[in-house]
Order: C-alpha cells, then structure tokens, then sequence
C-alpha cells in the first residue's frame, strides 16, 4: 500500500495548459474520487499518476517515492480503463493470468493470485469461460481481478461502471466499496457520477477546467460547498439557484430580496456581505424547501411536472426565468400547472455572489 502526493502538478498540450498546478494528498488506504464535467482534466490527472501522460511540471510521489520518470510498470499501479480490454479468444482464468506468465512468474504463484482474485470477485465458477459468455458486470469483474492479480499498492479506476446499466453500476458499486474493504489498498477513481462519488468515496476532489475546486468528505462537500461550481455539481437533484439582490445590511447580516418571487425576503448572515444593490445567488437544496408558513419566507411557484420516486416526488417547477426543482412527499405531490407555496430558510440556504465565490 501507497499514499500519494501531488504537488504543484501541471500537464501541457504544446501551449495550452490543461491541469494548472494541482496539489493533493492522498493517505495510505484511502479511497479518493475525481469528479468534474467533461474535459475537466481528471482523466488526465489520473493518468499522470499511472505514467500513461507525461508531467509538464511538479512531483508526483506515491509511497514516498517521486515517480515523475519512472515507467508505468515499475510504479506499483494498476488501473481498471472504461473498457475491458479483454482477450476474446482466452478463458477467464487465461485473461487474469496472463500478464503475470508473460513476465515468468512462478506457476504455482500465479495459480495462487488467480484463485486469491477469483475468490474476492466472486468469479471462480466464470474461470473456463470466455468473454462473450459474460454479462457486461461479469467481465467488469474480469478486469478489475486482472488488476488485482499484480498485487499493487495503488488502483486507479477510470470510469470503470460507464458501460454498465443501471442496475449493475449499483451492484458494481457495492463490489467495490466491498473490494476495497477487504483489501485495503489506496484507491483513486474517475468518474463524472455525483452518486459513484458520493456512495464510494473517503474523499472527493471536485475538479472544474484544470482546477481543484474543493477537496472534501463526501457529506461535507454536499452541506458546504467552497463554491456556486461545487454546489451545484455535488448533489442530484441539483441544487436551485435563484436570483437576489442586497437590499440592507446590518448587525452582520445581509437582507436578500428574491427578485423573481415578488419581493421576498431572506436575511442571511454574512460578516462580508457584498454592498447594497449588488446582485447575489441563493442556493437551496431540493430537500430543504419547507411547507408554507415553516421557514422564513414563502415563494409561490407553478408545477410543471412531478417525478414520483415512491416515497417522494420531485416537483419541477418555473418562476419567471428560474426553474427549480422541489421535494416533497408523496402525499403532496403536485403537478399540470398547479400553484405551489413552499417556504425558505435561512439555515438552509447558501449565499453566493455573482463570482460564484461563497458568502458566509
């Protein structure tokens, strides 16, 4: 097992830089997610970790050692790819062992890593079989034990469930976490997924254009964002956001008018609240919309449509230019046109200013 750490890591395309001076610590043991949109620069950065893209600038170290201009072989890392780049006309037994009989290691230590993978993946009943008597999940499973079989100290996923349907990235996802529990090896994945992060990671990183947003638990990039960027990419549904404007401040606090809901008012505290007249962004949650009459002020909206999930609905709905996404229980599910009053709260609100940057 290996930590890892990136300091001041940049990576250029000739004149264009796409990762601009990342710096991260990785603990031994930890299970670190990227996320960001595409063309983020988290594939990238994955794989200046792997070896697979040269460093422009900065010092990659895992367990301690630079690695900058060491081979992809010799860094101890395995990685699990999109695709499964299995052998077509090979057993599963042969495509987990091939790599290590291509590099003369002893048969019986080889048997030995195959039943180990097998038995952790629960594949050992698939050893005779080829790829294409495998379900998608199956063969998913076949290349991660490949990578289980060099033994490594660290693995790095890239978008390895993005093939997979729904149902079998919850299975997968559950393989995984399981997978990393009872191995215990520092883990670092790839995915654009805000759930795959939320449900498998120890720590987030948020990256956005090159950059590190946010660096965090799961649960505390969800509760208090760095930024608007961040609160609106961790989380699905995805955070509201809806227009105001400062129209007081005092005793530390910033009165904010929600300027397409007919002059509602929120006072927000704010010890560096933007001037009076500047214009603001108020961020809540799907979930923190409160029945009328239950928060600190009420905004009256028109349902659109409701997407009923069982034990609750998630109403869609538009006020002026903002469509805002609200839920609610099942019971009280609304839609086709109806008006509907919810409540704010303070508490439950962020407070952003038109740079994106959070005001607290």
């Amino acid at each position: 097992m290996a930590g890892i750490s990136l300091k001041k890591v940049v990576k250029r395309f000739g004149v264009y830089e796409i990762i601009h001076g990342a710096d991260l610590e990785v603990a031994d043991g930890e299970f670190v997610v990227f996320v960001g949109p595409s063309g983020c620069g988290k594939s990238t950065l994955l794989r200046m970790i792997a070896g697979l893209e040269t460093i422009s600038d900065g010092t990659v170290s895992i367990g301690g050692r630079i690695v900058n201009d060491i081979e992809p072989a010799d860094r101890g890392v395995a990685m699990v790819f999109q695709s499964y780049a299995l052998y077509p006309h090979m057993t599963v037994e042969q495509n987990l062992s091939f790599g290590l009989r291509m590099t003369g290691h002893d048969k019986a230590d080889v048997a030995r890593r195959v039943k180990r993978s097998a038995d952790t993946l629960r594949i050992s009943e698939l050893l005779k079989r080829k790829p294409r008597q495998l379900s998608g999940g199956q063969r998913q499973r076949v290349a991660i034990g490949r990578a289980i079989m060099r033994e490594p100290q660290l693995f790095l996923f890239d978008e390895p469930l993005s093939n997979l349907d729904a149902e079998l990235r919850v299975q997968m996802r559950v393989e995984l976490a399981r997978l990393h529990k009872e191995l215990g090896v520092t883990m670092i994945y790839v995915t654009h997924d805000q759930t795959e992060a939320m449900t498998l990671a120890d720590r987030i990183v948020v990256l956005n254009a090159g950059n590190i947003e946010q660096i965090g638990a799961p649960l505390d990039l969800y509760d208090d964002p760095a930024n608007r960027f961040v609160a609106g990419f961790v989380g699905s549904p995805k955070m509201n956001f809806m227009a105001g404007r400062i129209v007081e401040t005092n005793n530390g606090a910033a009165i904010v008018e929600l300027v397409n809901h007919r002059g509602a008012r929120l006072r927000k505290p704010a010890v560096d609240a933007p001037a009076v007249g500047s214009d603001v962004v108020i961020g809540v949650r799907p979930e923190h919309f409160f029945n009328a009459g239950e928060g600190d002020c009420d905004i009256t909206i028109k349902a659109d449509v409701a997407e009923h999930l069982g034990s609750v609905s998630y109403v869609y709905a538009n006020a002026g230019r903002e469509e805002l996404i609200i839920e609610r229980e099942a019971s009280r599910q609304r839609a086709n046109g109806d008006h509907l009053t919810v409540a704010l709260r303070a508490d439950r609100s962020l407070l952003f200013d038109k740079t994106g940057a959070r005001v607290r």
